[in-house]
């Protein structure tokens, strides 16, 4: 009690110090992502400050662009004027030559100031900032180009402000997307954590609560431990009196005979290595399927790279490694199924030892097959690396690459030659006992330890070296989709190797201590070192003692009279035989309703197409009214002088206003009334066919499922007689086989009356000849005694006569 309370308190304090190390850990996780957060808002400041700067010169540059557009209008309008000015001066031919002359050199001349003024200032405000020298200077062919260069550069210029400040936008829309989701994670993280404190707090005060009812426990646990000390001391003492005088032997002077002996049954171990066990089959399974990748990719590579099977041979040294490969499921898939009988034969009842587990030298044999196949493949592998390497389109990157995949492969090979050598020692055990001893399992399982880790590190190198191959190859001008396919298929069954050897390498060193735990046959005194077969004995021993425990607290069943188990076995048959009957009914009927509602289907489309027939045959009908109408009486009314054909809604609607049209010539009389009687007697004629025909099938099916049902019944009574038919005769073989034996044993009772008889008739003979010989000894006896009374009687007479 007190071992399991301090167990828990030591498991709380790990668990809380656990949390305080995360609490700390996500601390400062917060910590640098507002960091992250402040240097990002720095940023976007200068970005918002910088977008700032761009429109403020994009809208200096839109204000002089408007200046300039609204002074090339001005220069419009008063060309525009002077125009029409010229104009109306030549309309008007009254002044003198003379005079018109002076009006236009005085316009000229104000025009050709106001262009040279302003030719000044747009040399002095555009032209000087985009190159030109002086004033004048690049503009020899007059004021407009000018202008239209610098209306260019500046929509130039236009153009790619916007442009930039566009993307601008964009980068400080996403910079403010980033901004807000890094501060929602932040919040979330926040809140996560103001959560886990609270948690954590209250966990705490709850650890602290437990921790002191555990010292108040502990007090008392200890207390009551001392009493149970001394308690305990005084019945040892009382014992040990009792055995050295009452005892008169100790059974446990031989190991052999102890071996026998049934230990102790610890479920907790027995739990412990089950569930062990069972964590170790995942693992394998994992391994035994991440190996089949690996190998058959690589079988799938070496068909297609340095060169395709599909359109030219391969090397013969490639043809070879790829038929090995293709049999690696014949080596790796054995290993699941041993570690699968392995874990079966692990259960709560028995006792897993290294003694006991015989199940183990068959995984041993597997394992070692499938390190021989590594074996058999590494020369071949390494060949194959060698051959890619002298492959014209392989660069140095590659062949150091490849240089690298064969070091490692050999290591791989190498480690599992070494897991195999340890995996052989712990089965040496439950064959030759003798072979290892217990002192060195604690060696084999550390150094077993060690070289999985060392297996996981050779995994992880591989997968680096692939890796980086495949981003090698993937620069390759030649390789092809289903080279790069290939190469990611290896490249994740590698990654899977190495997740799972590491899984395997920390799963057994966290069961280290379990592995290397004292066997429970040392907790015994006198138990040595067991053989196979000595294991097998206690086993038989350990479930012989358990079902004569079992069978000693289960409680005898009440007798139930042979009538009413004779009529309670019939009505379970009957109602099994009908239960049976039942069921097999409704899966027939069940199959009958898809079969009609197939049927019904079908039906129903063949009504839907002679649905269209009818209505075709219809039309046809009236079609052919409405031809012999118009042979015999000429045009109908509704017919339209373009030539068009009437509805027949149309021509019904005609024939019920104006009445039945009668025809002059005698055919048009017949026609139209054979027509016109014949119709609907065809109609009823079919609507008679039909419900006749659907009444006499709806007669058919109602007999046919009536048929089905009487068959299934019978069926299913029959059935039932021959399974009582069975059932009889098996009770009836039984019964002959008693009597034959009830008959053996009579045979056999009379053979011993007659041979005890003959015993008890020898026994008499020999009793009535013993008494016969004892007879005549008495007589004898009797003789002698009157002879020596007759002596003794004359004897005295003598004396007398003296």
């Amino acid at each position: 009690m007190a071992a399991d309370l301090q167990s828990k308190y030591q498991k709380l304090a790990q668990e809380y110090s656990k949390l305080r190390a995360q609490n700390q850990v996500l601390k400062k996780a917060v910590v640098d992502e507002q960091g992250q957060g402040t240097s990002l808002k720095e940023e976007l400041k200068m970005k918002d400050q910088s977008v700032r700067k761009l429109q403020q010169e994009m809208d200096s540059l839109t204000f002089r662009n408007q200046q300039l557009a609204k002074r090339v209008e001005l220069l419009q309008e008063e060309l525009v004027t002077t125009e029409a000015k010229g104009k109306k001066n030549k309309q008007k031919n009254t002044d003198p030559p003379s005079q018109m002359n002076q009006q236009r050199q005085s316009v000229f001349d104000e025009d050709l100031q106001n262009k040279i003024e302003e030719n000044e200032r747009l040399h002095k405000q555009a032209l000087t900032p985009a190159g030109y020298g002086s004033p004048g200077a690049g503009c020899p062919s007059g004021y407009f180009p000018c202008v239209q260069e610098a209306q260019e550069k500046h929509r130039q210029i236009e153009t790619e402000l916007k442009e930039r400040l566009v993307v601008l936008e964009r980068d400080s829309m996403q910079h403010h997307a980033v901004v807000d989701g890094l501060k929602q994670k932040y919040m979330d993280t926040i809140e996560k954590l103001q959560i886990d404190k609270a948690n954590l707090e209250v966990k705490s005060h709850s650890l602290e609560r437990e921790a002191k009812e555990c010292r108040l426990r502990t007090e008392e646990c200890q207390q009551q431990l001392k009493n149970i000390h001394t308690d305990l001391g005084s019945r040892l003492d009382q014992s040990t009196s009792i055995i050295q005088e009452k005892v008169p032997f100790n059974d446990t002077r031989f190991a052999e005979y102890n071996t026998l002996d049934v230990p102790v049954h610890d479920r907790r171990h027995q739990l412990k290595a089950r569930d062990v066990n069972g964590q170790a089959l995942a693992f394998v399974r994992d391994l035994v399927g991440a190996l089949l990748n690996f190998h058959t990719y690589t079988e799938q590579r070496i068909q297609i790279y340095p060169i395709d099977s599909a359109t030219d041979t391969i090397s013969p040294l490639n043809q070879k490694f790829s038929e090995h490969l293709h049999e690696n499921a014949s080596y790796v898939r054995p290993l699941e199924e041993r570690m699968l009988h392995l874990f079966e034969s692990i259960t709560e009842e028995t006792v897993t030892t290294l003694e006991t587990t015989v199940k183990l030298k068959p995984f041993s044999d597997v394992f070692t097959s499938y390190s021989c196949f590594l074996k058999k493949i590494l020369p071949y592998q390494l060949k194959s690396l060698e051959e890619e390497c002298e492959y014209s389109v392989c660069t140095a990157n590659l062949r150091a690459r490849n240089m690298e995949l064969q070091s490692d492969m050999q290591k791989m090979t190498a480690i599992f030659e070494k897991l195999q050598v340890y995996i052989s020692l712990l089965a040496l055990p439950s064959t030759k006992p003798e072979m290892l001893l217990q002192t060195n399992y604690n060696a084999v399982f550390t150094q077993l330890a060690a070289c999985l880790h060392s297996l996981h590190d050779v995994m992880k190198d591989i997968s680096k070296h692939y890796s980086q191959k495949i981003s090698f190859e993937q620069e390759l001008p030649t390789i092809t989709q289903k080279l790069k396919n290939t190469n990611d298929c290896i490249l994740s069954s590698v990654v899977a190797l190495s997740n799972v050897t590491g899984k395997i390498g920390t799963f057994f060193s966290n069961n280290l201590d379990f592995f290397t735990a004292p066997s429970v046959y040392g907790l015994r005194v006198g138990m040595g070192v067991i053989d196979p077969l000595t294991a097998e004995c206690m086993l038989a021993n350990k479930k012989k003692a358990a079902a004569y425990i079992k069978s000693l607290k289960k409680t005898c069943p009440g007798s139930v009279p042979y009538e009413e188990a004779l009529a309670n076995r019939r009505s379970i048959l009957s109602s099994t035989e009908s239960r049976e009957g039942l069921s097999q009914q409704v899966q027939q009927s069940q199959e009958k309703i898809a079969k009609l509602e197939q049927e019904k289907e079908h039906w129903m489309l063949e009504a839907q197409l002679a649905k269209i027939k009818l209505e075709k045959e219809n039309q046809r009908l009236i079609d052919m009214e409405n031809q012999f109408k118009t042979t015999s009486t000429g045009p109908m009314p509704s017919i339209q002088e373009n030539g068009a054909i009437p509805k027949i809604e149309d021509l019904h609607l005609v024939e019920r206003d104006s009445g039945p049209v009668k025809s002059t010539s005698l055919v048009g009389l017949l026609t139209t009334s054979t027509i016109n009687n014949e119709i609907p007697d065809a109609e009823s004629r079919e609507q008679l066919i039909k419900s006749h025909y659907m009444m006499r099938v709806a007669e058919l099916t109602s007999q046919l499922q009536i048929a089905d049902s009487k068959s299934v019944h019978f069926y299913a009574e029959c059935r039932a007689l021959a399974k009582r038919l069975a059932l009889a005769e098996k009770s009836r073989e039984t019964l002959s086989e008693e009597i034959k034996v009830a008959n053996q044993n009579i045979v056999r009772l009379q053979d011993e009356l007659t041979t005890t008889k003959r015993s008890y008739e020898d026994q008499l003979s020999m009793m009535s000849d013993h008494l016969c010989s004892m007879n005549e000894t008495l007589s004898k006896q009797r003789e002698e005694i009157d002879s020596l009374r007759m002596g003794s009687k004359s004897n005295a007479k003598k004396n007398r006569g003296r």
